[in-house]
C-alpha cells in the first residue's frame, strides 16, 4: 500500500483517502510488476469511519483513529447500522472498484477488502481494550462482534455490486489470541462471512498476519478460497492441515528477504518456493505486506524469477 503510493509519487494519505490515487498506483504497479490482481485495501478505519470514528491522516503514514467510540456496553447498544454508500471512506472504497473496472475491464481479478469482526471490534474499542474484554467481559465482546459482522456483510456486497471477484478480510489480531478463542469469539462469524460472500457470486480471502499455525485446523472448516500465509507459517504443515480445498497464498519473509536480501538471493528463494509448490493450490506473493523501504530491483526479482 505504502510502496504503491510511493512508486506512484504519492504520499500515504493521498493513497488513503482518494480512490483514484490507490487505483492509479496499484495499477502501475501492476503493469510493472506483472501481477496478477488489483486490490482496494488501504487500512483498517473504513468501517471506522463510518460508524462514526474520528479518522486522520498523516501525510506520509497509516491513517489513524486516535478516539476510540466504543468504552461500555451503552457505548455497543448505540452503536448504529451505518450505510456504507453513505459514508465517505466506504463510498470511496466502493467507487475505487468502480474506477478498476472501468480501467481494467471484466477480466482482472479485482479484491474489495473488509474487516473482520475481531479486528473491527480492536478498531472501535482498542487493542487493549478488546483483549480484555475477551477475558473478563465476553457478554459484551460478542455484542460488538455480532453488529460488526452484519456491517462487514453490507461492505462487501457493496463491493461485489461494484465489480469485485474476491473480497479479502483482514482480521489480524486473531493471531494473537488462543484456538479455544477463536472459536469462541470469530470462527462462526468468519464462516457466516465467507458463507455470504460466496451467495454473492465471489470469492472469500482471509488474511491474519503472524503466525496462525494454531488457527489452521479451525480456518480449514471456515473454507475461504484463499488464505494468506505469514513467513512464520510453515507451508508444509500448511498444506499437510488445509490440504487442496483452500489456496495458500504467501509466504516470503516481507522484510528479511523482499526488502533486504539481493536480487539473486531473491530470486533463489523464489524459484524454490515455486518448486515447492507445484501441481499444488498456491500463489506466491509476500507473507504480509511489501515494505515501503523495498528497493524496486527486488520486487523485480521476484517478477523475473516467476517468468
Amino acid at each position: 500500500m505504502h510502496f504503491a503510493a510511493r512508486y506512484n509519487g504519492k504520499t500515504y494519505s493521498q493513497f488513503a483517502s482518494d480512490y483514484r490515487v490507490l487505483v492509479e498506483s496499484n495499477i502501475r504497479c501492476f503493469d510493472d510488476f506483472d501481477l496478477d490482481a488489483v486490490s482496494l485495501i488501504s487500512d483498517p478505519y473504513r468501517e471506522t469511519s463510518a460508524y462514526g470514528g474520528k479518522v486522520t491522516f498523516p501525510e506520509d503514514g497509516v491513517p489513524q483513529c486516535r478516539e476510540y467510540i466504543i468504552k461500555s456496553m451503552e457505548d455497543v447498544r448505540a452503536l448504529k447500522r451505518p450505510d456504507v454508500y453513505k459514508n465517505y471512506r466506504t463510498l470511496d472504497r466502493i467507487q475505487g472498484a468502480g474506477e478498476y473496472r472501468k480501467r481494467l475491464g471484466p477480466d482482472t481479478p479485482l479484491i474489495g477488502w473488509i474487516e473482520g469482526p475481531l479486528a473491527e471490534a480492536c478498531d472501535l474499542a482498542g487493542v487493549n481494550e478488546t483483549l480484555l474484554m475477551l477475558m473478563m467481559e465476553p457478554d459484551l465482546l460478542k455484542f460488538l462482534i455480532n453488529k460488526v459482522t452484519i456491517t462487514a456483510r453490507d461492505f462487501a456486497k457493496a463491493q461485489v455490486e461494484a465489480g469485485c471477484d474476491i473480497i479479502g478480510m483482514g482480521d489480524a489480531i486473531c493471531s494473537q489470541i488462543s484456538d479455544a478463542q477463536y472459536r469462541e469469539f470469530v470462527r462462526d462469524k468468519h464462516e457466516e462471512i465467507v458463507e455470504y460472500i460466496h451467495s454473492l457470486g465471489a470469492k472469500a480471502k482471509i488474511h491474519i498476519c503472524g503466525n496462525i499455525t494454531h488457527l489452521l485446523p479451525d480456518l480449514k472448516t471456515v473454507k475461504p478460497d484463499i488464505l494468506d500465509l505469514d513467513w512464520m507459517v510453515d507451508m508444509e504443515e500448511a498444506y499437510r492441515v488445509l490440504g487442496d480445498d483452500i489456496i495458500r497464498c504467501g509466504n516470503l519473509d516481507p522484510v528479511a528477504v523482499i526488502e533486504r536480501l539481493s536480487g539473486s538471493e531473491i530470486n533463489d528463494l523464489t524459484h524454490k518456493l515455486i518448486s515447492q509448490e507445484a501441481n499444488r493450490p498456491f500463489i506466491l506473493s509476500g507473507g504480509c505486506e511489501i515494505t515501503v523501504g523495498t528497493p524496486i530491483d527486488n520486487l523485480m526479482a521476484m517478477r523475473n524469477a516467476i517468468q
